[in-house]
């Protein structure tokens, strides 16, 4: 076939060659514009069939969100108690530690004080 410079489909003949092949250029793109129209559509539908939702349905599904909520929130603050009661229990055992360190070395401080006084 005759080619022109550059090209890389042979040349059409006829009129009707150049019609077809016009016609299928153009054929793409509307098919493509189409389906996108069709697929917004659908999703338009589908957000208004969700906002319609029964009100039942609807009144249930904020009750099963509140619930996880609630759960995520009370494990939260399960986590923040053992960590306080951790702090409690070994706070408490160095703070006594300290105080029966403390009480043991009075004797001996006193006894500092009197001999410093006494020199």
């Amino acid at each position: 076939g005759l080619r022109l410079a550059g090209s890389l489909h042979p040349a059409p003949r006829t009129i009707e060659a150049r019609a077809r092949r016009l016609v299928g250029r153009m054929v793409r793109p509307t098919f493509v514009l189409g389906l996108w129209a069709a697929l917004l559509a659908a999703l338009a539908q589908g957000a208004h069939l969700q906002s319609s939702a029964n009100p039942i349905r609807r009144v249930v599904s904020m009750l099963q969100a509140m619930q996880q909520k609630v759960e995520k929130e009370g494990e939260t603050e399960r986590k923040l108690y053992e960590k306080f009661q951790c702090f409690c229990q070994t706070a408490g055992g160095d703070l006594s530690a300290s105080i029966s360190a403390a009480e043991a070395r009075v004797p001996d401080v006193g006894k500092d004080i009197e001999a410093a006084q006494g020199k």
